[in-house]
């Protein structure tokens, strides 16, 4: 899952960036209005976390403009403001949800789970399929009840496909929600992830889960 987080104050941003990669979200950060405007209507982020006091185009103004252009993305507004007309705003003008600073991280993380789980199908704490068990509270992964070790991104484009089971994946799609702005659209780094991922998941295990679609992408079904 790929978050984006808008905030002007380094150290929070970094306090909130550190937090997240931990518990292996993709993340970028946007430090004022504009460039999260120019971030959130190229990628399709999962979660945008918004402070309202921002340079420039404060928050309010930046929800508007993102629910204007029809961004779908959760958004978790963030401020130091505890008014309840804030607040009231806020909501109306389009946030999922509404966090007062300062708060703790657990409590954050808490809600950013809560978002993601308006839209997924079932809980997004535990998925399964066949024998395969991933939790993602724990970091944990367990096919026909043995513990598999997996990297960061192998987790993620495992969570990504639990989530969306039977469904085709581009590298795209994957691209935009397990990888930062980092990610170099030009390596192979997709295709070897995936493969290394097959290893542990499908080798010595059937039926074999993770399929290649040609041309396409992936898809997480039992059957071929």
């Amino acid at each position: 899952m790929r978050i984006l987080i808008v905030e002007d104050e380094k150290k929070v941003a970094s306090f909130i960036e550190r937090g997240l990669r931990e518990e292996r979200f993709a993340v970028d950060v946007a430090a004022d209005g504009e460039q999260a405007l120019e971030r959130a209507l190229s990628v399709p982020y999962d979660v945008i976390l918004l402070d309202v006091r921002l340079p420039g185009r404060n928050g309010f103004d930046v929800l508007r403009e993102l629910r204007a252009a029809r961004c779908r993305s959760r958004v978790l507004m963030l401020t130091a403001r505890d008014g309840i007309e804030d607040r009231v705003r806020g909501l109306e003008g389009g946030a999922d949800d509404y966090l007062t600073k300062p708060f703790a991280f657990a409590e954050l993380l808490a809600r950013v789970r809560a978002l993601l789980r308006r839209d997924a199908a079932e809980d997004p704490l535990a998925f399964s399929a066949a024998d395969l068990v991933l939790n993602v509270k724990t970091h944990t992964v367990e096919r026909a009840g043995r513990a598999l070790t997996l990297t960061p991104r192998e987790f993620g484009v495992l969570e990504y496909l639990l989530r969306h089971p039977g469904q085709v994946i581009s590298r795209t799609r994957l691209s935009e929600h397990v990888w930062d702005e980092n990610f170099d659209p030009t390596s192979n780094v997709i295709d070897v992830t995936v493969h290394h991922l097959r290893e542990k998941v499908d080798r010595d295990f059937k039926p074999a889960l993770i399929h290649t679609v040609r041309g396409v992408g992936y898809v997480l079904r039992e059957a071929t």
